[in-house]
């Protein structure tokens, strides 16, 4: 039985395996420090919580996804 407790990050970990990629992000995009993909990991944020707003100024909203997805696998994956 494992007694250690849950860490964030093992909650964000478990929703990147589970594929609950809309959670993984929102947990991530909370992070005080995420270096290099800050950006790209709230832009990911923003389009699957305000998707018009990022279809109304140009931006492909799929794109935003994937490439938040990429940036926590990049960043997170053991």
């Amino acid at each position: 039985m494992n007694t250690e407790p849950r860490t964030k990050i093992s909650i964000l970990r478990e929703h990147m395996a589970a594929g609950r990629w809309q959670k993984a992000i929102s947990i991530a995009a909370k992070f005080p420090r995420l270096g290099q993909h800050k950006d790209i990991i709230l832009r990911a944020h923003g389009a699957y919580t305000n998707p018009h707003f990022y279809t109304q100024i140009g931006k492909d909203i799929e794109a935003l996804k994937v490439a938040g997805h990429a940036a926590l696998l990049e960043k997170y994956s053991r």
